[in-house]
């Protein structure tokens, strides 16, 4: 870098600087600058044919630069700044440069003259102002420049006469403007000899070289496979060097550390070498750091062993993605299991976040069951929160059916004491171990069901309904979750969910522990009952379910029921849904026979745990049923055999709500309404002598993407919809609102399937009132669930009469396959995955088409959330893409989709491509999706 003269010492500059600082008030330091702002406007102006010097043109500048810093906005002297930029001194040019990168938007009007200077300095072929000009680029790193510079940054970076701190410049700014915009740096002959720079005598430039090839092999890695050897052979001088070697690249005793990391990295991008020799050298290099990691520290100073620790953590990375060499994953693990009582929190934090992947190998999985204890105490006396939910991970992580139940004690016991914030996450690691490992179903439940005592407010309804799902299909074990949640009931403090899961297997299976006086029917129902007034609604709809069944079960009750179910408080209750049921059940306990109350629901068929993974290190990380034929593990039967149930294209367990709402041995119950008329017959001929308000029109758009609504309005009629889905449940709420003074007559609304509907779309109605007053609003729950995959709507058909006079209208019911959508996380190496899997032609479909609505990516992400899948970040090279994932949940099978939107704003296009395991699913959901924009 040239010397700085002492006329460069700039004292006017340093003056203004001083006078700031001396400035007692805010405003006092407004007035110093706003009367330097007027001097320097005044300057810029000129006066007279004066034009200031080169030396006075960098002052002020200098002076606009340090205003802006203090957070002042500065308007003008932009021009002046560019000014500078022809400048042939490097003081100038270097001021003119920093004011750009600071100052200058990337939309100014002025990048144009700053890409000419800039053009200007990178012909110039002198190294300082060529360095100067790349910062620049990198700095501003603006759509145009990148346009205007992509091409040529790359032939100055391999030019055989360039200078190393150039091509450092170089390597870098092509960096920034590849994270910028992809698309602008295109791949050519220049590739191939940015590979060389691995080899470059220059350390600096090797470090830049790395850090790009990094970046770009990511999406062409073809392109950069000749760089693995390149790396090995660089990465294995730096290894065996002396400390000595490196002078000016040793960072306290350590070579090269950055660049070894640097590497290291890079290597994580490819598989392992194919070829012999590189693999032979690279397993030496990893074997010397082990041992060095071995070797008594050169220096006490704590920069020394974080550089070591840095090279040493990204070396058992690079081991933990080959996962092909069983004795360095083994070394691996135990070098790790040194920093487990480290005094460093930081090294103990990354030792259980790396053994967590470990543990995943089926070549150090033992080795890693080896540290339990450690982990353990970890787990109990961390006092950092953090290190404690690593430990966490890693006892989930490293659980097998041999040591199930330790871990599983150790983190119920920890889950007494354990902080907020995780809990929830401990509640499902325990949930999904306690049935994956099982040796007996008791030993499941007993489980379960301590972990709703202990942390019963974290427990998802999909933990508890899992339960009732398995006790309800083992025979062998109804008795003893009966006996044992009877006694959990027992105690004074007992949770919500306890009550839920109390009532529904004492209403199905009470009758196996009704023998013992101390468990008698009428005992039974009291000790629910007591729990009644302390419940949610749900749990006391739950409750009133399980008295009609105590009536089948134990007829002796059915008095003592009664007169709970007659009582004021029930009958009357405010909510609708306690008062129904309640009026509904009463007069079933008295006309019904026994034949009726014993309509029993079949047994729920037991899937694949519905319990997902919570942790980053999931052992089997399949996306879902449509991509993966993977088998599912499952519960160990009390026999000793394994009963593994695959991942099912069969039926999916309804929801928790779909048991407050269908118990077992009251399912039909709600199915009341009147039957329903041929669909063809309704849709294809005329009601004699009733006017049609409203012919069927096309599934309004509005809803695909949300829930909530208008259906319909006119000046009779308006019809509200309120929905919910999960998996392949959902529930409707229908409003009907007489927007008239007068009643209406035989309101008779009715769900219709068009054709074979019915065998993919079950949709349960409950029958309204025939009368609907005059400015009233009424109410009806339509329960769904989706059987297989659909692509028309069902269709509600609403009859009544409004001043004697017959009305009737047929609507397209907002129920779409989308409905059904379970959004799925992935990272992008298993999106892709996935992608080329779903490769047949009939497997996508892909539409393009102009954009109907303003592109706006906010509007855009919302609709694509609201459509049901999830959204895929840093998966799409091109940031402005959209890439979603999801799994359609049916009865019959579970259809995975991904999807891609490309927008194009320019042309205000759009480009929707969607893949699915299901031909016709495709195609639907992307014209669905297309109707959005």
């Amino acid at each position: 870098m040239p010397a700085v003269s002492k006329g460069d010492g700039m004292r006017g500059l340093a003056v203004f600087i001083s006078d700031i600082r001396n400035c007692k008030s805010k405003e006092a330091e407004i007035k110093r600058i706003n009367k330097e702002l007027a001097n320097i406007r005044s300057k810029f102006k000129g006066s007279g044919d004066k034009a200031l010097d080169g030396y006075s043109k960098k002052k002020y500048v200098c002076k606009l630069l340090f205003i802006f810093l203090l957070g002042h906005d500065i308007d003008f002297g932009h021009m002046e700044a560019v000014n500078l930029l022809s400048s042939n001194k490097y003081t100038e040019k270097q001021i003119g440069y920093l004011f750009i990168s600071v100052l200058v938007n990337s939309n100014s009007e002025l990048i144009r003259l700053i890409n000419n200077a800039i053009k200007n300095d990178l012909a110039s072929r002198n190294p300082t102002f060529m360095c100067l000009a790349l910062h620049c680029i990198a700095n501003v790193g603006s759509r145009e420049m990148g346009e205007a510079f992509a091409a040529d940054i790359p032939r100055i970076l391999v030019a055989g006469d360039s200078m190393d701190s150039v091509k450092q410049s170089a390597a870098l700014c092509l960096l920034r403007l590849y994270k910028a915009s992809p698309d602008l740096v295109p791949m050519g002959e220049w590739t191939a000899r940015v590979v060389h720079l691995l080899n470059d005598q220059h350390m600096g430039v090797v470090t830049a070289a790395v850090s790009l090839i990094t970046c770009l092999c990511k999406k062409n890695p073809d392109d950069f496979k000749t760089c693995i050897s390149l790396a090995v052979s660089r990465l294995s001088r730096i290894v065996s060097s002396a400390s000595t070697d490196l002078q000016d690249y040793t960072y306290y005793f350590v070579p090269a550390p950055w660049l070894s990391v640097k590497l290291l990295r890079l290597l994580q991008c490819y598989p392992p070498p194919e070829d012999a020799a590189v693999k032979g050298r690279l397993v030496e290099c990893l074997e010397t750091v082990l041992n060095k990691a071995q070797e008594p520290p050169k220096s006490k100073k704590v920069q020394h062993s974080n550089a070591k620790n840095a090279i040493l953590f990204e070396t058992i990375s690079l081991i933990i993605h080959y996962d092909s060499e069983p004795n360095l994953l083994v070394r691996a693990c135990n070098q790790l299991g040194q920093f487990l009582q480290h005094r460093e929190t930081n090294l103990r934090y990354l030792a259980l976040e790396s053994m967590c992947t470990l543990a995943s190998s089926e070549f150090s999985h033992e080795a890693v069951k080896t540290h339990i204890d450690t982990v353990i105490n970890a787990l109990k006396t961390e006092r950092d929160v953090s290190v404690r939910q690593r430990a966490a991970d890693l006892l989930y992580a490293m659980c097998d059916r041999s040591n199930a139940k330790q871990i599983v004690s150790e983190m119920l016991r920890y889950l007494e004491t354990a902080d907020y914030a995780i809990r929830e996450e401990i509640v499902l690691k325990v949930a999904i171990l306690a049935e994956k490992y099982a040796v007996d179903y008791s030993w499941y439940v007993d489980t379960i069901l301590n972990l709703i005592r202990i942390a019963g407010d974290y427990v998802s309804e999909e933990v508890w309904y899992r339960v009732l799902q398995i006790v309800t299909n083992r025979d062998d074990v109804q008795g003893y979750a009966a006996k044992t949640v009877f006694e959990a009931l027992q105690a004074p403090a007992c949770h919500e969910n306890m009550v839920k899961v109390g009532g529904y297997i004492l209403g199905e299976f009470g009758n196996l522990i009704a023998g013992d006086p101390r468990s008698s029917p009428p005992v039974q129902f009291s000790l629910l009952h007591s729990k009644f007034h302390l419940c949610s609604v749900a749990t006391r709809a739950l409750l009133l379910s399980t008295y009609i069944k105590f009536i089948n079960l134990f007829p002796e009750t059915k008095a003592t029921i009664q007169g709970v179910l007659r009582a004021g408080s029930q009958l009357r209750n405010a909510d609708v849904e306690l008062q129904q049921r309640a009026v509904e059940y009463l007069t079933l306990s008295s006309v019904a026979s026994t034949d009726v109350l014993v309509r029993a629901r079949p047994s729920t068929p037991v899937t694949e745990p519905v319990l997902t993974d919570p942790s980053p290190w999931a052992r089997a990380p399949g996306l879902a049923t449509g991509f993966s034929t993977g088998q599912g593990r499952g519960l160990t039967s009390p026999q000793g055999g394994s009963s593994k149930f695959p991942v099912s294209l069969g039926s999916s367990p309804p929801s928790p709500f779909h048991l407050a709402l269908f118990p077992a041995s009251s399912s039909g119950l709600e199915d009341i309404g009147p039957p329903i008329p041929e669909a063809d017959e309704l849709l294809n001929k005329p009601q004699t002598g009733a006017p049609v308000i409203l012919s069927p029109p096309p599934p309004p758009p509005r809803f695909v993407c949300k829930n909530n609504g208008v259906l319909f309005e006119n000046q009779l009629l308006q019809i509200g919809v309120k929905s919910e889905f999960r998996q392949n449940l959902g529930r409707m709420y229908l409003f009907y609102g007489n927007k008239t003074s007068v009643q209406f007559q035989n309101f008779t609304p009715s769900v219709v399937h068009p054709g074979d509907l019915h065998t993919h779309l079950a949709v349960q109605t409950k029958r309204l009132a025939a009368q609907v007053d005059g400015g009233a609003q009424v109410q009806q729950v339509l329960n769904i669930e989706c059987l297989g995959d659909f692509l028309t709507p069902p269709l509600l058909s609403v009859r009544f009469r409004y001043g004697g006079v017959p009305q009737s209208l047929t609507l397209k019911l907002p129920v779409t396959i989308n409905k059904f959508f379970q959004p799925t996380e992935m990272a992008a190496q298993d999106f892709f995955q996935r992608w080329k899997q779903l490769s047949l032609p009939q497997q996508e479909a892909q539409k393009i088409f102009k954009a109907n609505h303003p592109m706006d990516a906010e509007v855009t992400k919302a609709k694509l959330l609201g459509f049901g899948s999830a959204l895929l970040d840093n998966v799409d090279p091109n940031p402005e893409n959209f890439v979603g994932a999801g799994i359609i949940q049916t009865k019959a099978l579970q259809v995975g989709c991904l999807l891609r939107l490309e927008p194009n704003a320019q042309a205000q296009m759009y480009r929707l491509t969607l893949r699915t395991s299901k031909e016709p699913v495709s195609r639907h959901l992307c014209e669905l999706l297309a109707l959005q924009f």
